[in-house]
């Protein structure tokens, strides 16, 4: 059994929405787990990384401080009562400090292993563990096992984290990897698990990959992955194959595999059939599934060491600190309206404005880029930000933006802006001059990834090819989506010099912008989180009312229709859009479908 990027959803709560949710949390998880107990007498039981950051009630005990021996972590306390046998460490949870995660580690009483990690100082974790356990075969006779545990994290967790670059290395996940299977048979592992807080991508090896499942898979020596890190599902029949990757079976490399979700959503289940051959067991048979979690009662074990950290959060996001005249959605943020992104890029632009004051690029104009984090994908129909117009608290400025990110300001000229939206632009499909309804998103392009730049207009040709790929892969050299970008109204100059506001995920040397973003100047690496820029902002303003329209659309191309899925919930709001767009009924995933018109 496992559980992956749980991102402190340890109740079956959403603070987002402020309600009870049964779609997540490791306390509606914990029937599944017992559920699975109860019918199988050897059992194992890991959680695959980034499980102390990503909800409210994570935000609050970091900055609350306290956690210690004394005051064990919640989500850490939650897996000692559902007694966890291991578990890995992924990149968020370094997010709050090298200090914070040695705190909240120190209160596990289960191992916790990681593989490629390489402190500078002791973390209470291991690189390679050896869990010896007494099973039960089906004459009812004791078989003593050695399984063996690697876990690993990506390699750009220092790049994502640069104030960890002192206190940590890590290294290629497949090379520790190796090291680490050969010190486990050494040891006499039966079997070896990988704890793979790393996507599901290519079978191919490659230097530092982020995505390295399916590699690691394909090592001789591991026996079955749990990945994680990019919060899908496998197996589904919603997830892409590939070399190696069979989503029907859940292999990865022909071993058995499983990515239960995030949050919560899904236990990951790998029931395996081991046969004795000769001094060694192997793999007979074996199944894979992740289950969702559903409706019930949250587990009391998981809410007992959680009950009181909750309630303090919920008190402390429930404060007032300002008061929006219009509502706040990301419903329509992929086609061009998103009021509440409008208000994240305001606030930074006024942050960066007031750090430049009285230097010599003060009179530079300013761009601000962001991204909507919750706009459905992967996520479903519920993953959307909805603030009614009315008082603003705590809890909708964590909805509004949901990372712990620095905000930074680079200098850039006109042409690099361009290019920035290019990758940008990535997240539609390619259409056909003519055609009624095709599809406008690429699945595979996560919205989070999906910058505007307040300050500039522009148009997306959607006619043309994408230039990049999802993972900033260079793939149509000669194409080019991005057209009329203006400037108050004048057209942009390639070599126009500007402030681009950003934040310190989109500078590191790896992922959609880095061949953009990384090696211009640095202007501003600010300590403030973007977070608290925004909650600054808003207890200042008091009283906001800002524009839904986020400087671009698409070009024109008559006679041609794309379907865009959006919330159930946006039907109540299309008289606020600009678009002509009517709903075409309901997805098989629960999304609505809207007919744009281009």
């Amino acid at each position: 059994m496992a559980t992956t990027d749980l991102h402190m959803h340890v109740l079956g709560y959403d603070y987002f929405a402020d309600r009870a949710s049964d779609r997540l949390g490791l306390s509606r998880a914990a029937a599944l787990i017992a559920k699975a107990r109860a019918q199988a007498a050897n059992c194992l039981l890991f959680d695959n990384g980034d499980a102390l950051q990503g909800s409210p009630m994570g935000d609050y005990l970091a900055e609350s401080g306290g956690i210690g021996p004394r005051r064990p972590h919640p989500a850490i306390a939650a897996m000692n009562a559902l007694r966890y046998d291991a578990a890995t460490i992924g990149n968020h949870d370094f997010s709050f400090g090298l200090g914070f995660l040695r705190a909240s580690l120190e209160g596990a009483n289960f191992p916790v292993v990681s593989t490629n990690l390489h402190p500078r100082r002791p973390l209470p974790v291991c690189p390679h563990l050896l869990l010896e356990r007494r099973f039960l075969d089906r004459q009812n006779q004791v078989r003593r096992l050695r399984i063996g545990v690697l876990g690993f994290l990506p390699p750009q967790t220092v790049d994502w984290e640069p104030a960890l670059r002192p206190e940590i290395a890590v290294s290629d996940i497949l090379d520790a990897a190796r090291d680490g299977i050969a010190a486990l048979r050494q040891r006499g592992a039966d079997l070896v698990i990988a704890l793979s807080h790393s996507g599901i991508g290519a079978l191919e090896p490659a230097p530092m990959m982020e995505n390295a499942a399916t590699a690691l898979a394909a090592l001789p020596g591991i026996d079955l992955v749990v990945a994680g890190h990019t919060h899908r599902v496998f197996p589904s029949a919603g997830h892409p194959g590939g070399p190696g990757i069979d989503a029907a079976r859940g292999t990865l490399a022909g071993k058995p595999a499983v990515m239960p979700g995030f949050w919560g959503s899904h236990l990951g289940l790998i029931d395996l059939r081991l046969e004795r051959e000769g001094a060694t067991w192997r793999i007979a048979g074996f199944a894979c599934w992740a289950e969702p979690v559903g409706p019930g009662s949250d587990h009391p074990a998981v809410v007992a060491p959680a009950l009181s950290a909750h309630r303090q959060t919920l008190r402390h996001f429930r404060r007032r600190i300002g008061k929006t005249d219009c509502p706040l959605s990301s419903y329509f943020a992929l086609i061009g309206q998103d009021p509440g992104l409008r208000l994240v890029a305001m606030a930074q632009r006024w942050h960066v404005r007031r750090a430049l004051r009285g230097t010599r690029w003060q009179d530079l104009p300013i761009l601000s880029a962001a991204a909507p984090f919750r706009a459905g994908g992967r996520g479903g129909p519920q993953h959307y930000t909805d603030v009614p117009a009315g008082r603003l608290t705590l809890r909708n400025i964590a909805d509004l933006y949901l990372f712990p990110n620095r905000l930074c300001a680079i200098r850039l000229t006109g042409a690099e802006a361009r290019e920035w939206l290019e990758r940008s632009a990535s997240l539609f499909l390619r259409v056909r001059p003519g055609m009624p309804d095709q599809p406008l998103i690429d699945p595979e392009f996560p919205s989070y990834n999906f910058d505007v730049i307040d300050g500039l207009d522009w148009q997306i040709d959607l006619s043309r090819p994408p230039r990049y790929a999802p993972d900033g892969r260079l793939a149509h050299a000669d194409s080019h989506r991005i057209a009329a970008m203006t400037h108050r109204g004048r057209p942009v100059t390639a070599d126009q010099p500007f402030i681009l506001v950003t934040n310190s995920y989109r500078l590191s040397d790896c992922g959609l912008f880095a061949g953009v973003a990384c090696g211009r100047p640095v202007l501003l690496d600010s300590t403030a989180r973007t977070r608290e820029v925004l909650r600054r902002y808003v207890a200042q303003r008091r009283v906001l009312a800002p524009d839904s329209r986020i400087g671009w659309s698409f070009s024109p191309l008559p006679g041609t229709s794309v379907l865009f899925e959006t919330s159930p919930a946006a039907a109540d709001h299309l008289d606020r859009l600009d678009a002509q767009v009517e709903p075409a009924g309901l997805g098989p995933d629960g999304f609505l479908r809207l007919r744009l018109h281009l």
